[in-house]
């Protein structure tokens, strides 16, 4: 009697191993799609490059083609102080606490809820939860605007003047700084009913001025 060939298949070893190579791809593919989908381009944003940027070297602060002219005016004030022989810290925090405001509430040239306006002014080891307070608050309802292409009206801080100051200690951990509390109120270059005033507090941290507080 002939024995029947036994018919020769795929073994199971490559078999499941093929099976796994796909089912990682697919996981993988759908993963990465989600990702592309779901995920604001935040990091796109903040790694954009700037043009025609203008800084004041060692401070950190600076503006670009997009600031406002009153931005540019209060910057060229700091500038003028920063860069003279002798520093007026009053004025340097002055400065600070309205460029600030300027900055966050000028909202019209910035690209998206993630572009936060004031963050050259925040204290370093806050502006991580300033950045997510801003855009779950002010910012939150700001369309992208990466085509151009947005008509959603958004305010411009058109005037601000500091109606009072006043000297104070601020608390950081365990380490007390001097700090300036500043009263301001500003005006839009059209109302939409957007914060007109608001409390500063801005401390003094070695030769820097930094915004701890607004209210």
């Amino acid at each position: 009697m002939k024995k029947s060939k036994e018919k020769k298949g795929m073994p199971d070893w490559v078999r499941i191993t093929l099976f796994t190579i796909v089912i990682i791809g697919v996981i993988a593919g759908l993963g990465f799609a989600s990702f592309k989908v779901l995920v604001p381009k935040k990091e796109a944003t903040d790694n954009a490059p700037q043009k025609n940027v203008v800084s004041i070297e060692g401070y950190g602060i600076h503006y670009d083609e997009t600031d406002s002219n009153l931005y540019k005016e209060e910057y060229e004030k700091l500038k003028a102080n920063l860069t003279s022989s002798e520093i007026n810290y009053d004025e340097y925090a002055e400065s600070v606490a309205k460029m600030f405001i300027i900055d966050l509430y000028t909202i019209k040239n910035k690209s998206n809820k993630y572009d936060v306006g004031g963050v050259d002014f925040v204290y370093p080891d806050g502006v991580q939860n300033y950045r997510t307070n801003v855009t779950d608050t002010i910012y939150k309802y700001v369309e992208d605007n990466s085509q151009g292409k947005r008509k959603q009206s958004l305010p411009v801080v058109e005037s601000i003047e500091v109606k009072s100051s006043k000297k104070s200690d601020f608390t950081i951990g365990e380490t007390k700084y001097e700090a300036t509390k500043f009263d301001l109120t500003w005006t839009y270059a059209e109302d939409l009913g957007y914060d007109s005033s608001g409390e500063v507090i801005v401390i003094k941290k070695d030769q820097y001025m930094y915004v701890v507080e607004k209210n």
